[in-house]
């Protein structure tokens, strides 16, 4: 439902300040795809809802907040979630995913399994993300059929890959992507994603940076996401992965470096220095057995740092509430502190954070007047979310199951857990009949 939306009774987490207190008692006011106003229920005017708004919300009971960001995906691995568990993240790759992919993905493929993606997201409070695979084109249209905000960005490889059989066409094929994307719509962002140093040459690498520069669109990239990358790029380049793409000239502040867990001091303050972004994937990490990424190191010293989930098969699941609480909790166990990474910290990653990392501060992330309406309502009448005291109870009890609305760029997307922009269920069965070959 387009136009104008009035949200009233509801308890308020702006994020623009985010150790301010919450507003209780709040309402926002939406106009087109903009926040009009936000502010107490007694300083709403008294013809407001007179106006005749296209959906008047009462949120009473619930948490109006900004919308997550889903800093990293490959949305369209949806059909290989479960395929191959266990697994350590080079066997999974090469005796499982990449055979899996060249002879099973394709534009429809990507379509129906990144509309699957979305209905998952959408459902459990994402209303961005950032997503990296082939055949994009179709993964864009799915975005923008579903409502959800996306960075959609074609993938570079210098094997054959699906959509581009000849790998010295990669980065011409992303090139016709940008082209094709750049000004279609508001919502969608066309970018590159380059799959890792150790699967794109030093050329392919700065070919693809130089485009997304061209264009002015993000650069995404898998950076010392296992030791043995550490190790083959000591061999091969006798340095680090970071010190290898800082010697390329790939990293600046539109570059947003994927895991980064294999990072000593020195790659730190490279990054830091660069200005490049970073989206760590816990839960991927922890399950790939890859390891700890230093994100208290990294904050420390000025890294923006923003929260993804990896794809569906590396993952299984695209809850941000549940790979913050992961975050929090993994990083205080490993230092022996609980003061270490506090809840906060892990909601700024999941919205402020993600929200510059893709260079959309000025426009997502935290509620205020003149930004985009990107925003969730949280239902508080769940035990587990009882009493709420502060927002950090969202972290440590939450879950994507208690998100009941969602409005994207003004857009209601969900109204009481029900998609309004597709059918959820045709999605689920194109993906069940794409699945069979593997059952």
């Amino acid at each position: 439902m387009d136009g104008n939306i009035l949200i009233i009774n509801g308890t308020i987490l702006t994020m623009a300040e985010p150790q301010a207190d919450l507003l209780v008692d709040g309402f926002i006011l939406i106009k087109d795809n903009r926040i009009a106003a936000i502010g107490s229920m007694a300083d709403l005017p008294d013809n407001a809802r007179d106006r005749g708004p296209a959906q008047l919300i009462d949120a009473v009971n619930s948490l109006v907040m900004p919308g997550l960001i889903n800093t990293h995906t490959h949305a369209a691995m949806t059909l290989f979630r479960g395929l191959a568990d266990d697994l350590p993240l080079m066997n999974w790759l090469n005796d499982y995913i990449f055979p899996a992919e060249a002879a099973h993905v394709n534009p429809e493929m990507v379509f129906w399994c990144t509309k699957l993606t979305a209905a998952e997201m959408i459902r459990s409070g994402t209303t961005t993300c950032a997503d990296g695979y082939f055949h994009e084109a179709a993964a864009a249209e799915a975005f923008l059929e579903s409502g959800l905000r996306a960075v959609a960005a074609q993938g570079v490889i210098d094997f054959p890959a699906p959509g581009v059989a000849d790998p010295t066409k990669n980065i011409a094929t992303a090139a016709n992507f940008i082209k094709s994307w750049q000004d279609r719509s508001d919502r969608i962002i066309p970018a590159v994603f380059a799959h890792a140093p150790y699967t794109c040459s030093a050329a392919t690498l700065q070919g693809a940076k130089e485009l997304a520069r061209e264009h002015g669109v993000p650069f995404f990239i898998h950076v010392a996401e296992t030791r043995e990358e550490g190790r083959q790029m000591q061999e091969l380049h006798k340095t680090t992965p970071v010190h290898y793409l800082d010697s390329l000239g790939v990293l600046d502040r539109d570059t947003v470096c994927v895991h980064c867990i294999w990072l000593d001091r020195e790659d730190i303050e490279l990054l830091a220095k660069s200005g490049a972004g970073v989206a760590t994937c816990v839960a991927s990490n922890m399950k790939l057995g890859a390891g700890i990424a230093p994100i208290t190191e990294m904050i420390a010293s000025g890294i923006t740092v923003s929260l993804g989930t990896d794809s569906c098969a590396s993952n299984n699941r695209l809850d941000l509430f549940h790979e913050m609480g992961l975050c929090a909790k993994l990083h205080k166990v490993h230092h022996h502190d609980p003061t270490v990474l506090p809840a906060r910290q892990a909601l700024q990653m999941a919205t402020i954070n993600g929200a510059a990392v893709l260079g959309l501060a000025d426009k997502i992330g935290s509620l205020s007047p003149g930004k985009c309406a990107d925003i969730i309502i949280v239902d508080l009448e769940q035990p587990h979310l009882v009493p709420f005291y502060n927002p950090d109870l969202l972290v440590y009890a939450a879950n994507g199951g208690d998100v009941v609305s969602a409005i994207i760029n003004g857009r209601l997307v969900m109204h009481e857990r029900r998609i309004l922009t597709f059918d959820v269920k045709e999605a689920m069965a194109r993906v069940r009949k794409l699945s069979r070959p593997f059952q």
